[in-house]
Order: C-alpha cells, then sequence, then structure tokens
C-alpha cells in the first residue's frame, strides 16, 4: 500500500481540527481511513500488467544508447499511476519515471535513453509500477523483474590515427625498398641497381642476362602472426589521466590489431591475470575489431597479482610459428624484475616480444612544479620513479626484448609506429 499527498494533507488537517474541536478530529481521522480503503478495494493491481524491454543491446562508450520499455494493461480496470523503469547508475539512464495512463487492453511504450559512463555490461534494473485508485488517496505497487543488458563496448578513441599509419603502411609495401635481406622480408620484384642499395640484394642471374646490375626489392612479409597480450592484474588497475591503465591499453590494442590487420597479419588477443578473462583467436579481418570490442567489454582490471607464468604459457599455447607477442603491462620494478623476466624466456627463444605501457604525466608535472618543500619531496619521489622505469626497461632491451612507453595521447599511435618499424627493418 501507497499514500499520496491528498492523504497527507488530510491527515495534516486532523492537527489543528483536533486543537480546537477535539471531537471532530476522530470523525475526520475515520473519514481518511474510509477514504483510503475505498481507494484501495477499486485500484487496479498492479501485477496484471504485461511488460518488456527492447532496444540497443550495444553501444561504444561516449555514445547513446536507445531503449524501450513496453507496459500493456491486462486488467479490467483503467490503469493509473506512475512506472519506474530502474537501471544501475553507470547506465546513465534518463526519463526513468514516467506518469501512466493506460485503459484495459490497451499498451503503452516509454523510451529511455542510456548515456553510459563505464566500460562492461550495464544491467536494467527491476521496473516499479504504482496504481493509485480512483480518488487518488492510496495505491498499490509492485516490483517486476524484466531483464536486459547493454554491453558498453571500448569507446576506440585511436581510430583517429588509423588512416595516417595505413597511408604508412601502403607506403612501405609499396614504394619503399628494404635494404636487408633479413628474417622477416618476402621477394618483391627486380629493378636496376642504384648507388646506395645493399649489395647482398644483387640478383646475379638476372645480372648477367641484363646490361646493368640488377638488384631483389623486398617487402615486409604478409600473414605473420601478432598476439597481444594484455596484463589485467593490480598493475592494470592504476589510473592514468582518470582512465585505468587497462582502458590506454585497451585503445592501444585495437589501434594494432586495425594496423596489422589492414597489414595482412592474424592477430589473436589473450587478457589474463591468474586466470584468463577474455580470448580472442583466429578472427578474420572483416570481424577481428568486432570480436576485440565484445571480449574486451567486460573485462576489469583485478586487484590481485598477476600469474605471469600462467599468462606466458597461455601465450605459448596460441604461438606456434615465429611471431610478435607485444605485452601490455605496467612497468614497475617489481613487476617486470620479479614477475615477468623469470619465466620470459621460453617467448624469446622463437618469438619476438615488445612489452608497452603507458606513463603518467603526472610524474612528468610533479618534477617541474616545485614551489615548496612538500612538492620538493613530491618531485624527489616522481623522479626517483622514473629512473626505476628507465633502468626495468634498459633490463629488458638488454635480453632483446623492444620496450614501448609513452603518456596517454601518444601511447596508441606510438605502439602502432613500433609495429611498423618492426615491420620496415624486417625484424616480425
Amino acid at each position: 500500500m501507497v499514500l499520496t499527498w491528498r492523504a497527507g494533507l488530510l491527515a495534516l488537517l486532523c492537527v489543528p481540527v483536533a486543537l480546537v474541536w477535539g471531537a471532530w478530529a476522530w470523525l475526520l481521522l475515520l473519514v481518511l481511513v474510509l477514504l483510503v480503503v475505498v481507494d484501495l478495494v477499486a485500484c487496479p493491481s498492479p501485477r496484471a500488467v504485461g511488460l518488456e524491454r527492447g532496444g540497443d543491446t550495444s553501444v561504444r562508450l561516449g555514445q547513446q544508447a536507445q531503449t524501450w520499455l513496453r507496459i500493456t494493461n491486462r486488467g479490467r480496470r483503467h490503469l493509473v499511476g506512475r512506472i519506474r523503469n530502474a537501471w544501475v547508475p553507470s547506465a546513465g539512464a534518463s526519463d526513468g519515471v514516467r506518469r501512466i495512463d493506460i485503459a484495459p487492453g490497451q499498451r503503452r511504450q516509454y523510451a529511455t535513453p542510456l548515456d553510459p559512463t563505464r566500460r562492461g555490461d550495464r544491467a536494467a534494473g527491476p521496473v516499479t509500477v504504482r496504481t493509485l485508485g480512483p480518488l487518488r488517496f492510496a495505491g498499490r505497487q509492485a516490483n517486476h523483474e524484466v531483464p536486459w543488458t547493454v554491453r558498453v563496448l571500448p569507446p576506440f578513441h585511436s581510430r583517429k590515427h588509423l588512416p595516417s599509419r595505413l597511408a604508412r603502411l601502403r607506403e612501405l609495401d609499396g614504394r619503399s625498398v628494404l635494404l636487408q635481406r633479413g628474417q622477416g622480408t618476402e621477394f618483391d620484384s627486380l629493378r636496376e641497381y642504384v648507388p646506395g642499395d645493399d649489395v647482398r640484394s644483387i640478383e646475379w642471374r638476372a645480372t648477367a642476362r641484363s646490361s646493368t646490375v640488377v638488384v631483389k626489392t623486398w617487402r615486409p612479409e604478409r600473414d605473420r602472426h601478432v598476439l597481444i597480450v594484455l596484463d589485467s592484474g593490480r598493475t592494470s588497475a592504476g589510473r592514468v589521466a582518470d582512465q585505468p591503465r587497462l582502458d590506454h591499453h585497451m585503445d592501444a590494442a585495437l589501434l594494432l590489431a586495425a594496423l596489422a590487420s589492414k597489414a595482412g597479419d592474424r592477430v589473436d588477443l589473450l587478457v589474463a591475470d591468474r586466470e584468463v578473462r577474455a580470448s580472442v583467436e583466429r578472427a578474420s579481418s572483416s570481424e577481428l575489431i568486432a570480436r576485440l570490442v565484445n571480449a574486451m567489454a567486460p573485462v576489469e582490471a583485478q586487484l590481485l597479482e598477476t600469474d605471469h607464468r600462467l599468462v606466458v604459457n597461455e601465450a605459448l599455447l596460441r604461438v606456434s610459428q615465429r611471431s610478435l607477442v607485444v605485452l601490455l603491462t605496467g612497468l614497475d620494478h617489481a613487476t617486470v624484475n620479479d614477475g615477468w623476466l623469470p619465466v620470459m624466456a621460453p617467448l624469446l627463444r622463437r618469438h619476438r616480444v615488445v612489452v608497452a605501457s603507458v606513463s603518467d604525466p603526472r610524474l612528468g608535472e610533479l618534477v617541474s612544479e616545485v614551489h615548496d618543500v612538500s612538492d620538493a619531496y613530491a618531485a624527489a619521489a616522481a623522479e626517483a620513479d622514473h629512473d626505476r622505469r628507465d633502468r626495468t626497461a634498459a633490463d629488458l632491451r638488454r635480453r632483446g626484448i623492444s620496450v614501448m612507453q609513452a603518456p596517454p595521447q601518444a601511447f596508441a599511435p606510438g605502439l602502432a609506429d613500433h609495429y611498423l618499424g618492426l615491420k620496415k627493418a624486417g625484424q616480425l
């Protein structure tokens, strides 16, 4: 049972009446109770309704999803009252509470736009139906479970960098000549020798048949394997530029995957900490990005230490031929030296490994903004952390591991450029 403002106003009138005419107050109170009882008897049942949700099932973070709720009056009485279409707060639902006025046998549909504030699965809550009696003094209320979920996908902000990187890739495949015969290149065509060409690329048989010296041109191999590994453990939960480090790594992974797919490489994904959180394997180029964003969407950084040996073993299960393994993780000294390096040897024996991490621009700001003693301590701590990361990166490079780190705005395009550099140098 619910009481409306009319019942409250009538009950409030009982107070002055009781002070002036005490006996009349009891009569007024009896009238109020009678009105409430009559209203409750005549009130339509809030359970005699049919409810159905629908609309978008997925949306990119930063865009608006359109959902709707359809209510059907299955009872014999006119349905008047309110309906509340509840969603979790991070779904960003608007127009959740509506007045309803539905005749018997009729239905109404109400739109509920969503502006999600977080990535992942955003679930709908219960639908609350409140019906009022003809006198509007009292009513009845019931909750209905009407399941619906909208998956909020990663926004892929770095998509804007893709056209410029694809232009560089086309130049690399078409007009740029590699001066190496190293691993990771394949024969493209023959052309006349020009000063500066590597003498090792001279094609002697063709030269013997020609009046000039002929050289081979090479291009990056296609159909290589790129495995992107996202560490979803403790180090990925730290916030950089008001976003979890994991979200920056996801954005960079999407740009790298789109670029590598256009280059003709096969791209797989592994997201893990103490267990595998997401995995995408053998996706075609046309469906790759869709599968990646759907796999990444519900993944959240876990506040626990990553099982580094498990992640490496899972990666080894997914790579057979020589591959590029891109590990997106933190560059903390303890995480790398005590976690990754002791178990990385099996990967390094056969595969090219790149460790990439987004850096926090706030550390640079702390070093440059020193106004008092407390700022000096903060600057010293930031400088010490910066030095530790540089030493950690140097340790990785000495073991043949490429290291890439950059602030948030430059991280995704920087990782794409690093991939193109490896392509150009024939190191894949």
